[in-house]
């Protein structure tokens, strides 16, 4: 299971994703570390292998599954023992199973659960014996300890599941399990039936408050800024370094980005000259090697946030580009900046969210929101 562990490796600037899990590695004595797992099949455990290195790596026992008593380990710096008396569910086979499931998972392929659900549901279509033997092998292939979560539902576990591709007289890989009888049968297909029905509820359900993500494509607003206005900018008139002046006050900036760093300094030369500077890039220039107002870091969203309000309220025209490009997420570049550019992922975007939010507000507008 993925779950929040979330991380990635960078390869000729691109982010493979990946996770971790937990391992023991013997290297003389064993230790406490992870493994991370990557989407395009590599696995890090002390170097990055192939998945049939991997493998050779559990045979040899460099990944450990079991661990002999008086065996020496260690977790980096936190702590050090001997083993004693050790247990562990995990055989070589089942860790490799398991990341095979999580290398599908991470690209977002059917893993051996969602194999096995799909070959449920053609015998569910179609029930025949040779669909019940699919469905079986494919609820085999699942590794032993991941079984137990196959249906998502940890009141009923596999029980539902074991039964139904056991079939009626069948017994399931559950020594303890006696043979399937026809009344479990009956209940099992029937769990199956009203899981098809909650899963239709749930997939036709519409959020109270709208949709959760937009469905239109995102905007990427590329650098570098235009030099002077065009006629019709298009989304282009939507970079912070677009030349729409703003006035602020009593003083008209050529851009967004002109006024952001003039205000960030507080030597009135130093601002001037950024506000007279030819172009954004050259305002940028000036801001670098100027000394930022003290505690700039703590109101710059505040601030960057109201001179976006500023350009779409007294820019009509552009305000009509920002309104139509709908629900889109708005993806800011800034080669000066990853904290207000995305930066190709690298960045926190923070210029396109904060447009995604005037444009929210220039909507709420037009909507005419009352007592707001």
């Amino acid at each position: 299971m993925i779950g929040k562990r979330i991380t990635h490796r960078t390869v000729d600037g691109v982010q493979i994703p990946g996770t971790w899990r937990h391992a023991f590695i013997r290297n003389g004595r064993y230790f406490l570390t992870d493994l991370f797992i990557y989407a395009d099949g590599l696995i890090d455990c002390w170097g990055l292998v192939t998945v049939e290195e991997f493998e050779e790596k559990l045979r040899t026992g460099w990944v450990a599954t079991s661990f002999p008593d008086g065996a020496e380990a260690s977790a980096h710096d936190l702590a050090r023992w001997k083993f004693s008396g050790s247990r562990s569910r995990l055989t070589p086979e089942l860790v490799v199973a398991e990341v095979r499931d999580t290398i599908d998972q991470l690209n977002k392929r059917p893993d051996s659960t969602g194999r096995c659900l799909a070959a449920v549901d053609d015998f569910l279509a179609d029930r025949t014996e040779e669909n019940r033997a699919a469905a079986h092998t494919a609820f085999m292939a699942i590794p032993f300890s991941r079984r137990r979560y196959a249906l998502g539902d940890m009141d009923s576990k596999d029980w539902p599941l074991r039964v139904l591709v056991a079939g009626p007289g069948g017994r399931t890989y559950l020594p303890s399990d006696p043979p399937v009888s026809q009344e479990n049968y009956a209940r099992a297909l029937a769990y199956f039936e009203d899981r098809a029905r909650w899963t239709a509820e749930y997939e036709a359900r519409v959020p109270v408050d709208g949709p959760e993500a937009s469905y239109a494509p995102a905007v990427h607003l590329h650098h570098p800024d235009p030099k002077r206005p065009v006629a019709d900018p298009g989304r282009l008139g939507l970079r912070n370094g677009y030349p729409a002046p703003i006035t602020v006050g009593e003083v008209v900036y050529p851009s967004v980005t002109h006024a952001y760093w003039a205000l960030s300094v507080t030597q009135p030369d130093v601002r001037s000259a950024i506000t007279a500077a030819e172009t954004a890039a050259a305002a940028c220039e000036l801001a670098a090697g100027a000394t930022r107002r003290e505690g700039w870091e703590d109101v710059r969203i505040a601030v960057m946030t109201r001179l976006l309000r500023a350009k779409y309220d007294q820019h009509p025209e552009l305000a009509e580009i920002l309104l139509a490009t709908d629900g889109a997420t708005l993806v800011h570049d800034d080669l000066n900046s990853t904290y207000w550019g995305d930066n190709g992922g690298r960045g926190r975007n923070w210029a396109g969210r904060l447009l995604e939010l005037v444009r929210s507000e220039l909507h709420m507008r037009r909507l005419g929101v009352p007592g707001l």
